[in-house]
């Protein structure tokens, strides 16, 4: 294969620097979630968030001739760290994941119970009267 050209070598070292970061605070993140202390979370931080907009920018201009044209070394570390972000980068969507699920469950859990307890009390008269509908729980949009 063909070497790499001067000025490609230096977006390729970019792209690894970037994911080796990312990779460092999703991992925060995962360990943070499995604590239980959401707030800790490092992708909040706006230097994680600027820093994952510039990965995505970097891999979006990214052809992958330059990664196959490298040499063996850095190609290497390249498709390791590329397989490595994937891989957390899915921990981490499952572990949000669950947490969001969760959360929701239990407001809807709350949702009815709170229901339940101010629902008014039926009597036994052929008129029930109005009974106004509930107001429910806070719906969630399933995209976000």
């Amino acid at each position: 294969m063909s070497e790499t050209a001067p000025q490609d070598t230096p977006r390729i070292e970019r792209l690894i620097s970037l994911a080796e970061r990312l990779v460092v605070a999703l991992e925060a993140d995962i360990a943070a979630l499995k604590a239980g202390k959401p707030a800790e979370m490092k992708s909040m931080d706006p230097e994680i968030q600027k820093l994952s907009l510039l990965y995505g920018r970097e891999a979006q201009n990214f052809d992958i001739r330059l990664a196959k044209a490298a040499p063996a070394g850095l190609r290497e570390r390249f498709l390791a760290i590329t397989a490595k972000f994937r891989q957390v980068l899915e921990l981490h969507a499952r572990m949000l994941t669950r947490v969001k699920n969760a959360s929701e469950g239990m407001v809807q859990a709350i949702a009815r119970e709170v229901e339940r307890i101010n629902a008014p009390t039926r009597t036994y008269s052929p008129n029930p009267g109005y009974k106004p509908p509930p107001a429910g729980a806070m719906l969630f949009n399933r995209l976000v």
